[in-house]
């Protein structure tokens, strides 16, 4: 905790997304699928990457869009192996030709989409990989990490081989130890928390993982493995973990899963989600896929009420 933050907190909402793969939201009245108009209000939207299929332009502008239309006061969003033309050295290497047959999209339009005056507008932030502070209009600051990089995979974006440790001691954006980070947003799963696919292979990152232990962040959001969304919470204290059951009906009326973990988390429906999390002590895992192992979009948004610090600017 910084000397600008107090140790008093304020409950903050999260909603949180992944892996829509350009897929719009299906119409309000369809009540058999959770993912639908509109996404659930939120204070902060999070997208953990694979917002498109292949990285056009067309699929950004569908995506910014929906966006756009979310009610929430800041949407962070990252990249992921799909969104091909946002990892410029790989589209000029491989991308282009693998999967625009070398015509190619203009990557500085790509980029103003995700940067420009009408991004900021409605509240979109584009993360690279590394640390940004935020501060909220309840008062809540909060530090994220994130990167849109994950194993290689089938030859597609934002790739690291598996020896290669990316996010500790020697690397060059290395993930900071515990306090100094409240989310994590990374596109692929640490080693062995919801990273497992259809065939039964575990194919989250080891050294993730062991810089997630070191990081103990509040929050920990992803997806790329569609098969493992879900939630987890862990103890870093004494080595436990839960995951957390999801009730389907209440999750395609209410449009999310719904976890509180803030002081207030006694009404949330998820058993194993109505205690306070402990910061330091304890992270929050969410796979936040949206598209199943088939790429249908039948995943639900996360919803998540967490305590946040309270800046003394706003408390006194």
């Amino acid at each position: 905790m910084t000397s600008e933050e107090s140790t008093k907190t304020v409950k903050t909402r999260f909603c949180i997304i992944s892996d829509t793969h350009t897929a719009e939201l299906w119409p309000s009245d369809d009540q058999t699928h959770a993912y639908r108009r509109p996404l659930p209000s939120a204070d902060v939207l999070l997208h953990a990457g694979d917002i498109t299929t292949y990285g056009y332009i067309s699929e950004y502008e569908s995506m910014i869009e929906m966006l756009s239309e979310a009610d929430a006061e800041l949407k962070i969003v990252i990249a992921g192996n799909h969104d091909v033309t946002l990892d410029e050295p790989y589209y000029e290497k491989i991308g282009k030709r693998k999967f625009h047959r070398n015509i190619g999209e203009d990557l500085n339009v790509v980029k103003e989409l995700w940067t420009g005056e009408k991004a900021k507008k409605a509240g979109i932030v584009y993360l690279e990989e590394g640390v940004r502070t935020f501060t909220l209009r309840n008062g809540a600051r909060f530090t994220v990490y994130a990167t849109p990089y994950q194993p290689e995979f089938c030859n597609f974006a934002f790739p690291y081989g598996r020896d290669e440790d990316r996010f500790n001691e020697h690397a060059e954006n290395p993930i900071p130890d515990s306090p100094k980070i409240d989310i994590l947003l990374t596109h692929g799963p640490p080693a062995g928390i919801l990273d497992r696919t259809s065939r039964g292979d575990d194919v989250g990152c080891e050294h993730l993982l062991r810089a997630v232990r070191r990081c103990r962040p509040r929050l920990h959001c992803f997806g790329h493995i569609h098969e493992g969304w879900g939630a987890q919470r862990n103890n870093w204290i004494h080595g436990n973990s839960a995951s957390l059951p999801v009730d389907q009906q209440q999750t395609l009326k209410d449009r999310c899963a719904y976890v509180n973990i803030s002081q207030g988390g006694k009404d949330s429906p998820l058993e194993g989600s109505n205690k306070p999390l402990v910061f330091g002590e304890e992270t929050l895992f969410i796979n936040a896929a949206i598209m199943d192992v088939n790429y249908e979009p039948v995943n639900a948004p996360w919803l998540v009420d967490l305590d946040l610090p309270l800046t003394e600017q706003v408390e006194g």
